[in-house]
């Protein structure tokens, strides 16, 4: 690692590379078009958007996030705070945005913020984004931050979404020729009765173009902990290396860390309309696999999805379906310290593993105004009878109840279906402040009947609050 950043401050003398940290938000209809080249990489966000300001900024936005919530009972979220961005000499770009407010919501719907203090009728919560970016020249970019990061074209990642909580992570990214080269450290924490334990990441993930139109990408982390049974680890610092493959890495060190393995193909057409896919591997024998046992350790998962933009007058919309599945135990590992998620949340998909997904969305914009409709149908199989039936990635593989004869679905099998209809109207483009109504409508085969919810709020919309899993 330290050859690359002497390579870049020795580069950084010869060109500029002048660049600010996009939003890692959802894809908008209102969003500009990324002209597509064999130099164009989209699966790893937020973007870096090259900019030809030359010269230096400072911008301070207030912040809201102000929900109200009629379900069974009112429920409320109350958050304000402030945003900073700044470009300093071309090269530097920072950004940090915090909300502190005070929430009644539960399940799902309760602030992912980094720090959350539990009071007896509510919880207050401190929202922190933060990047600071280093962009000495065309190739090399080095980032800092406490966030999320995110990884694939589709809706969800099978790789590494930003549905859960954020962390302080390092990321490293290089741009030569057709490829794109990047690695990141994550800093993680899991909850052990009263104290946090530290859990550690590292990932490479390198993209190529084969052609303007066609992408693939190669994905590889490895979670581990700082300690194990003998011996206080720390930060490993052989995967510190960035140019080291995890697996043999693992043998090397005697260790039973968590490494997962993964492809991506996606091809674009016509800038506007995009097919994409992932395969994500946890371990898995060709021999069980063709013989169909199914065995438990056979854990792997998958992505298939199409999105796109049209306009119709002045109208401007982006579609997307999407299905997407993970074998039992996929994700899961011996302890929590060592599975594929932080703080309580699923690093990937929102539902863990152990379940088929299918979903749809439909965005509309014009000016100001904007909709959304979206949809989703999942079979998600959750524990039963004392067992790990390899949903819940939380729960350790250890205690399944069989070696054979694992599906997806398995244990108590629950078919969700979710639809939800918002509108909203941006009141200012400083924050990116929107007025919003969302009106979800929820139903699960463990449930007694449809369950409504009314969403009423203003809201800065930087990053995402999903609500729709």
């Amino acid at each position: 690692m330290k050859g690359l950043i002497y390579i870049a401050f020795l580069l950084s003398g010869f060109c500029f590379g002048q660049a600010e940290i996009s939003r890692l938000y959802e894809e908008l209809p209102s969003d500009s078009l990324i002209e597509r080249s064999v130099r164009t990489h989209s699966s790893l966000k937020p973007h870096i958007r090259q900019t030809n300001l030359h010269s230096n900024y400072v911008k301070f936005s207030a912040l809201g996030d102000l929900n109200y919530v009629q379900r069974n009972e009112s429920q409320y979220k109350l958050g304000i705070g402030g945003e900073v961005c700044a470009v300093v000499n071309d090269k530097w770009y920072f950004q940090a945005a915090a909300i502190q407010g005070m929430s009644t919501l539960d399940s799902i719907f309760e602030p992912k913020s980094y720090i959350t203090v539990n009071q007896p009728n509510f919880d207050l919560y401190t929202d922190i984004r933060s990047r600071v970016s280093y962009t000495p020249n065309h190739i090399f970019n080095f980032q800092v931050g406490l966030d999320h990061n995110f990884i694939g074209e589709g809706s969800r990642s099978m790789f590494l979404s930003d549905y859960g909580k954020p962390y302080p992570f390092g990321l490293i990214r290089a741009k030569f020729w057709r490829f794109e080269y990047s690695v990141l450290y994550q800093f993680m924490k899991e909850r052990d009765q009263n104290r946090w334990e530290g859990k550690f990441a590292s990932s490479h993930h390198i993209s190529f173009n084969p052609a303007k139109w066609l992408n693939i990408g190669i994905f590889e982390t490895v979670i581990f902990q700082p300690k194990d049974t003998l011996v206080q680890r720390g930060f490993d610092v052989e995967y510190l290396n960035p140019l080291v493959f995890y697996r043999p890495q693992e043998y090397s060190l005697g260790s039973s860390d968590n490494v997962l393995l993964g492809m991506e193909i996606s091809g674009h057409i016509n800038d506007r309309h995009t097919i994409y896919s992932q395969v994500i591997l946890d371990e898995f024998y060709l021999s069980e696999l063709k013989a169909k046992t199914g065995w438990w350790a056979n854990k792997f998962g998958g992505q298939l999805g199409v999105k796109g933009r049209f306009e119709l007058g002045k109208h401007r919309f982006f579609y997307r379906t999407e299905y997407n599945f993970a074998r039992p135990y996929t994700y899961s590992h011996i302890s929590e310290e060592l599975n594929h998620g932080n703080q309580g949340y699923s690093l990937a998909h929102p539902y863990g593993a152990n379940f088929m997904e299918i979903l749809g969305e439909l965005k509309w914009n014009l000016q100001k105004w904007s909709g959304k409709l979206f949809m989703n149908y999942a079979v998600h199989g959750e524990d039963k009878d004392g067992f790990s039936y390899g949903g819940n990635i939380y729960q350790s593989y250890v205690n399944r109840p069989y070696e054979y004869g694992h599906y997806t679905g398995q244990g108590t099998q629950v078919n969700r279906f979710n639809a939800i209809v918002t509108g909203s109207y941006k009141i200012s483009e400083h924050g990116n402040l929107q007025a919003f109504m969302e009106n979800h409508f929820r139903f699960a085969t463990n449930q007694p009947s449809m369950n409504y919810m009314l969403v009423i709020g203003i809201r800065s919309q930087l990053w995402n609050d999903y609500r729709n899993y």
